[in-house]
């Protein structure tokens, strides 16, 4: 693939996108103390509200995991309308595809039968339940709240141009989208002359379209079924967002000693006495959602969930078993997954990749771990990975161990140059690496809100835009027609 960097806003050092050109003008005329006072703003405001995340690798003298706030820059990333409307029927046709897929894998396996995906994949998969065989969850919706991460990168032949790639697909429980909500609010407050000036679509209904996608799949037989989200605790590196969401759609954030299980129901302890819930949107991973199940020393969920589940008395959101789709040791199949269910070509690529377990790519990988990216494939967060272009020779030696001893355990891919866009650093103005997480619901239908979370590598060069790995955000603007 080509190395030119494809950025957002400018074509040419003197050329500005057409869809940039408003904003352009306007950050022309602002005076850069002016903009470096509202930066600062911004700062306090964000850690006044909490906006934090933990990062456990870091301790603080009490050895607990040190709280930190994720970088917001005041640069949107802005895209055309018809762009959108590009990604947007990709992504829906592509979390269609993995939620058909989930169902198949824990009901008649046709992809299985078929051989378009090797059983092994599935059956020896670290995310595989097989307590989920034959189990109904209603609607076939498994991924109620889907994460797919998009990059921007040059198409090969140098023309200048550049196409979107998924670069990940989150099914179990992705995270992000209160900083996409909060970082929206941030520029209406900061700037909101810029949004009288640019037709910006709404994200704010997310909480809205959230709940309705909760409400929908309700085993309940009730108007207005009880919604609750399920949270580890004040110690997850996502609680802000856990609490954020259950506030903004007015449902009680518990924790797993909040609930217990009576006669296959699930019920929340009150203040009133027990409430029977009917839908559980879980920030919990599987393995500690039902000591009696799963581990049995997990003190975050409930014992009996399973049960109550299988029975069709509550429903998880997203189900139980879904991450056996987002292993990216499956992401390389997912183009034929897509064209076996559906019977479509997929409309968003995925990145070229090797897979460590074929003998062909496996010697491809070794032999070029210098110019690629190579990931666990049940990495995530940024760890587990190694750029090779930005690697030291003894970090490639000691992952190329690490690839020797298990094949399967790798997937690699080109290292990508990934789109920028401006951003504010310390020097001043200057490009910066970025992705796209977009947000996807799938409830009685598939919805989304006009955007998502822009993620942006905030160090020189760097390709990580994980928020563990100090990458920060930007508000993204989808321009309207």
């Amino acid at each position: 693939m080509s190395q030119f960097t494809f950025d957002e806003m400018d074509a040419t050092p003197d050329q500005v996108r057409a869809h940039y050109q408003t904003y352009a003008r306007w950050l022309a005329q602002q005076p850069p103390e002016l903009m470096a006072d509202l930066r600062e703003e911004a700062e306090v405001i964000f850690r006044r509200v909490g906006i934090t995340f933990a990062v456990y690798g870091d301790k603080d003298e009490d050895g607990a995991g040190t709280e930190r706030l994720i970088p917001f820059d005041v640069i949107p990333r802005i895209i055309p309308a018809h762009e959108w409307r590009m990604l947007e029927k990709g992504l829906i046709q592509r979390v269609n595809a993995l939620n058909r897929l989930i169902h198949d894998i824990y009901h008649d396996q046709e992809i299985l039968k078929a051989g378009l995906v090797p059983r092994e994949q599935i059956e020896l998969n670290a995310q595989f339940r097989p307590q989920m065989l034959g189990v109904d969850v209603p609607g076939g919706v498994y991924s109620h709240i889907a994460g797919i991460d998009i990059v921007r990168a040059p198409v090969s032949g140098g023309s200048g141009e550049a196409q979107y790639y998924v670069l990940e697909d989150n099914l179990r429980v992705p995270s992000g989208v209160s900083y996409m909500l909060e970082d929206r609010k941030m520029m209406m407050r900061l700037f909101p002359e810029l949004f009288n000036q640019n037709r910006v679509a709404p994200v704010a209904h997310y909480p809205d379209l959230l709940l309705d996608t909760l409400r929908a799949v309700s085993p309940a037989h009730t108007a207005e079924p009880t919604v609750v989200v399920l949270t580890p605790g004040m110690y997850n590196s996502a609680y802000f967002e856990h609490a954020f969401l259950a506030q903004q759609m007015g449902v009680e954030l518990v924790e797993g000693q909040d609930l217990f299980v009576r006669d296959g129901f699930v019920y929340m302890r009150t203040t009133r006495g027990p409430k029977r819930i009917d839908v559980i949107y879980r920030r919990v991973d599987d393995d500690f959602l039902d000591p009696l199940v799963f581990r049995p020393d997990s003190t975050l969920g409930c014992n009996g969930l399973l049960d109550a589940y299988r029975k069709g008395n509550v429903t998880l959101c997203n189900a139980i078993g879904t991450g056996v789709a987002d292993d990216k040791s499956i992401y390389p199949y997912v183009p034929q997954i897509i064209e076996f269910y559906l019977g479509e070509k997929p409309i968003l690529n995925n990145v070229p990749t090797f897979m460590g377990r074929k003998p062909d790519d496996l010697n491809y990988i070794l032999a070029h771990l210098k110019d690629l990216v190579v990931k666990e494939v049940h990495g995530a967060g940024g760890y587990g990975m190694l750029v090779g272009p930005a690697s030291t020779q003894a970090e490639i030696e000691a992952f190329r161990k690490a690839v020797e001893a298990k094949p399967d355990g790798y997937i690699a891919q080109p290292t990508l140059c990934l789109s920028t866009c401006p951003t504010y650093v310390d020097a001043g103005i200057a490009p910066r690496h970025i992705d796209l997480r977009p947000f996807v619901l799938s409830g009685k239908k598939v919805q989304m809100v006009p955007g998502g979370l822009t993620r942006v590598a905030l160090k020189a060069g760097s390709l990580v835009v994980n928020s563990s790995q100090g990458g920060g955000t930007k508000d993204t603007w989808i321009l309207e027609d």
